[in-house]
């Protein structure tokens, strides 16, 4: 079976108004883009029909502190759905609201999800999924099969010291459902987020601990660049491509 890959338009940085068109140039079809609001739906639908391009991950938002956090999900499980979508990322925390609370709303977020045919893939960000123990710990708590994993290879790093993506991800990865492609230098706290291939992660690893489990996508780029650099449009284009051309090297697409 083949790697759904896909790219998330924030690769783009400040060039997003030429993402479309330069993810069809070189055949990368699938993206990852934020919910649209319901006015803007229709004209988002056609503008990737024009395209070609399928979304295959939509970016919702979920504030756990909030009590109506769950409702607020039923929309932007309408939009995913409209959209094609299979897959709704989200970034969660706690915010101070005692973890049995965090996990029962994580579970009525599952349940909007399993109403809609959707799974939520929760990033890999503090304080509920930013390494495998503790991930593991959320997995087991809500235990929902509409909510599962987003695996950030680089963030493992960038949120944890002494670790490394392939060995936390052989510890979740029965609870992958998508995955941020994203190269690091390896340092904690380190926004230093390069073209693939340029950084530690050992991809092809990555690639064949997840397909070994019948996983095959999303892997969205996530290009999140390094800090300080002023890329030209010219360069900027040139990571998403340069990336997406070490993928089909190591055999991933």
């Amino acid at each position: 079976m083949a790697n759904i890959i896909a790219c998330n338009l924030g690769s783009y940085g400040r060039y997003r108004a030429v993402a479309y068109e330069h993810l069809r140039a070189i055949g990368l079809t699938n993206v990852e883009i934020g919910v649209p609001a319901p006015d803007a739906l229709p004209g988002l639908l056609d503008e990737l029909g024009r395209y070609g391009l399928k979304v295959t991950s939509v970016l919702g938002k979920c504030d756990l502190s909030n009590p109506e956090c769950v409702e607020g999900m039923k929309p932007q499980a309408e939009a995913a759905t409209r959209l094609g979508a299979r897959i709704v990322f989200l970034s969660v925390k706690t915010n101070g609201i005692p973890l049995p609370v965090a996990y029962e709303r994580l579970r009525g977020v599952g349940e909007v999800m399993a109403a809609a045919g959707l799974t939520a893939a929760l990033e890999t960000h503090p304080d509920l999924i930013h390494n495998a123990d503790v991930a593991l710990e959320t997995m087991r708590a809500v235990d929902h099969p509409c909510v599962r994993v987003n695996f950030d290879t680089a963030n493992i790093y960038y949120y944890n010291e002494g670790r490394t993506a392939v060995e936390e991800l052989r510890k979740i990865a029965p609870y992958v459902v998508s995955v941020h492609l994203k190269d690091t230098n390896g340092g904690c706290r380190a926004h230093h987020f390069p073209t693939l291939g340029q950084g530690v992660v050992d991809y092809p690893e990555v690639f064949r601990v997840l397909n070994g489990l019948g996983m095959y996508g999303p892997f969205t780029l996530e290009l999140e660049g390094i800090a300080g650099e002023q890329l030209s449009e010219e360069q900027q284009k040139a990571r998403v491509a340069d990336s997406f051309a070490y993928l089909k090297r190591i055999g991933a697409v």
